[in-house]
Protein backbone atom coordinates (compact mmCIF):
# COMPACT_ATOMS: atom_id res chain seq x y z
CA UNK A 1 0.00 0.00 0.00
CA UNK A 2 1.54 3.40 -0.87
CA UNK A 3 0.66 6.41 0.61
CA UNK A 4 1.92 9.94 0.15
CA UNK A 5 3.14 11.33 -3.67
CA UNK A 6 1.74 9.02 -5.97
CA UNK A 7 2.96 10.70 -9.17
CA UNK A 8 4.59 13.73 -10.48
CA UNK A 9 5.38 15.27 -14.04
CA UNK A 10 6.08 18.15 -15.27
CA UNK A 11 4.13 18.47 -18.69
CA UNK A 12 5.51 19.02 -22.41
CA UNK A 13 2.81 21.71 -24.24
CA UNK A 14 -0.25 20.16 -26.27
CA UNK A 15 1.02 16.41 -25.02
CA UNK A 16 -1.64 14.42 -22.86
CA UNK A 17 0.54 12.65 -19.85
CA UNK A 18 -0.16 10.00 -18.14
CA UNK A 19 0.91 10.95 -14.15
CA UNK A 20 -0.67 8.06 -12.23
CA UNK A 21 -2.07 4.74 -12.56
CA UNK A 22 -3.67 2.72 -10.02
CA UNK A 23 -1.68 -0.74 -9.39
CA UNK A 24 -3.94 -3.58 -10.19
CA UNK A 25 -6.28 -5.01 -7.41
CA UNK A 26 -5.81 -1.36 -5.70
CA UNK A 27 -8.19 1.28 -5.39
CA UNK A 28 -6.31 5.00 -4.78
CA UNK A 29 -7.95 8.27 -3.18
CA UNK A 30 -5.94 10.89 -4.10
CA UNK A 31 -5.78 14.54 -4.47
CA UNK A 32 -4.42 16.51 -7.75
CA UNK A 33 -2.15 19.77 -7.13
CA UNK A 34 -1.48 21.58 -10.59
CA UNK A 35 0.71 24.73 -10.84
CA UNK A 36 1.68 27.20 -13.55
CA UNK A 37 5.30 27.81 -12.91
CA UNK A 38 5.65 28.83 -16.26
CA UNK A 39 6.02 32.56 -18.19
CA UNK A 40 2.74 32.05 -20.22
CA UNK A 41 -0.97 31.78 -19.53
CA UNK A 42 -2.21 27.67 -19.94
CA UNK A 43 -5.31 25.92 -20.57
CA UNK A 44 -5.41 22.94 -18.24
CA UNK A 45 -7.02 19.22 -18.96
CA UNK A 46 -7.27 16.96 -16.28
CA UNK A 47 -8.88 13.55 -16.78
CA UNK A 48 -10.10 10.04 -14.84
CA UNK A 49 -9.44 7.64 -18.17
CA UNK A 50 -8.94 4.22 -18.47
CA UNK A 51 -6.91 4.78 -21.71
CA UNK A 52 -3.87 7.29 -21.71
CA UNK A 53 -5.67 9.36 -24.14
CA UNK A 54 -9.35 10.41 -22.69
CA UNK A 55 -13.01 10.09 -23.93
CA UNK A 56 -14.86 12.94 -24.10
CA UNK A 57 -16.63 11.71 -21.11
CA UNK A 58 -14.05 11.10 -18.79
CA UNK A 59 -12.50 14.95 -18.69
CA UNK A 60 -12.86 16.89 -15.02
CA UNK A 61 -11.56 19.97 -16.32
CA UNK A 62 -11.15 20.96 -19.34
CA UNK A 63 -9.68 24.24 -20.92
CA UNK A 64 -8.91 25.37 -17.20
CA UNK A 65 -7.58 28.98 -17.25
CA UNK A 66 -4.79 29.10 -15.33
CA UNK A 67 -2.81 32.46 -14.28
CA UNK A 68 1.04 32.45 -14.13
CA UNK A 69 1.43 31.54 -10.68
CA UNK A 70 -1.86 29.54 -10.19
CA UNK A 71 -2.85 26.72 -8.62
CA UNK A 72 -5.74 24.14 -9.35
CA UNK A 73 -6.45 21.43 -6.94
CA UNK A 74 -8.96 18.50 -6.85
CA UNK A 75 -9.31 16.92 -3.58
CA UNK A 76 -10.84 13.46 -2.36
CA UNK A 77 -11.38 11.96 -5.75
CA UNK A 78 -11.84 7.53 -5.10
CA UNK A 79 -10.22 5.72 -8.53
CA UNK A 80 -10.97 2.18 -9.26
CA UNK A 81 -8.15 -0.62 -10.37
CA UNK A 82 -6.57 1.02 -13.46
CA UNK A 83 -7.71 4.08 -13.67
CA UNK A 84 -5.09 7.05 -14.76
CA UNK A 85 -4.86 10.50 -13.94
CA UNK A 86 -4.12 12.07 -17.17
CA UNK A 87 -3.43 15.55 -17.95
CA UNK A 88 -2.27 17.93 -20.81
CA UNK A 89 -1.51 21.58 -20.85
CA UNK A 90 -1.22 24.13 -24.22
CA UNK A 91 1.85 25.58 -22.61
CA UNK A 92 5.05 23.76 -21.08
CA UNK A 93 6.23 24.95 -17.55
CA UNK A 94 2.75 23.16 -15.71
CA UNK A 95 3.95 20.72 -12.97
CA UNK A 96 1.02 18.24 -11.77
CA UNK A 97 1.65 16.02 -8.27
CA UNK A 98 -1.07 13.24 -7.24
CA UNK A 99 -1.12 12.48 -3.66
CA UNK A 100 -2.94 10.21 -1.46
CA UNK A 101 -3.09 6.71 -0.61
CA UNK A 102 -3.45 3.27 -1.92
CA UNK A 103 -5.79 0.38 -0.78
Amino acid sequence: MATGTLGQAALTAATNTTVYTVPAGQTATVNINVVNKGSNIAAVNLAISAADTPTDSEYIEFNAPMQIGGVLERTGIVLSAGKKVVAKSTVSGITVNIYGYEA
